[in-house]
């Protein structure tokens, strides 16, 4: 009876496994999916800021180019970690000059914030970079970000103590009092701001695709409890 038992719950296992390699072989095909969408989106042409009524879908990293004027005297400084070390980005609320009658309609005139790029902890005062705080109308092309709400891993934002270690669009809006604005933010290209900084273009695009490895081992292991299963039931049989 005991037996019969193991032989059950192998032949569990194994289905359990088999269904899991299966799940990961239809998650590696959605990464593959995701990975060319990405791509094409990033060396697409640019193109003006979708309207409002496509707010709600898919809109990461679109290659976007927007025309207004920086209100840096409401710039925020999120913490960062990138090739060029520790230090900040540069968030700047940009008014958008002329925008779609739809924005009109939705939001007025409305507000982005732009992720100009990343400044070293040196250059956290706007004044050691003046000559980047560009007066009058600007033209950026970048990518389209989703907002990042909350933090980052076990630290959260703190918008009293002006402490930001996430691009949260919305908390961001809220603390500047910018009223209504963009529920997405720009990452800039990497065109050269007067000074030399903020360092713009850094936008990781990295997605982890391990989904094969993981269906290997899935299948494996539903091979090994059908084997495990087999060798039990041979060794009943010669016992008897």
């Amino acid at each position: 009876m005991r037996r019969y038992a193991f032989v059950g719950v192998c032949l569990t296992l194994a289905a359990l496994f088999t269904a899991l390699g299966f799940w990961q072989v239809e998650r590696r095909a959605w990464k593959l999916d995701l990975i060319e969408k990405v791509e094409t989106r990033v060396h697409a042409a640019p193109s003006p800021l979708p309207p409002p009524s496509q707010w709600g879908g898919d809109l990461a990293y679109r290659r976007v180019r927007i025309t207004g004027r920086f209100l840096h005297d409401r710039e925020t400084l999120v913490q960062a970690v990138t090739v060029h070390g520790a230090g900040w980005w540069v968030l700047t609320p940009m008014r958008l000059s002329d925008p779609e009658p739809a924005f009109r309609r939705a939001t007025g005139h409305p507000l982005i914030l732009v992720n100009r790029g990343f400044v070293p902890n040196e250059r956290r005062d706007p004044a050691s970079r003046s000559a980047a705080q560009l007066a009058g109308r600007v033209t950026i092309t970048g990518l389209l970000r989703t907002s990042e709400p909350g933090g980052a891993f076990l630290r959260s934002n703190d918008p009293a103590a002006d402490r930001w270690f996430s691009r949260d669009v919305a908390a961001i809006a809220r603390a500047r009092d910018l009223g209504p604005i963009v529920p997405f933010f720009i990452d800039a290209d990497s065109t050269a701001n007067p000074g030399g900084f903020p360092i713009g273009g850094l936008t990781v695009i990295a997605f982890r695709n391990n989904h094969l490895s993981y269906a290997i081992t899935w299948f494996a292991l539903a091979l090994l409890s059908v084997g495990g299963s087999v060798m039990v039931m041979r060794s009943g049989r010669k016992r008897r």
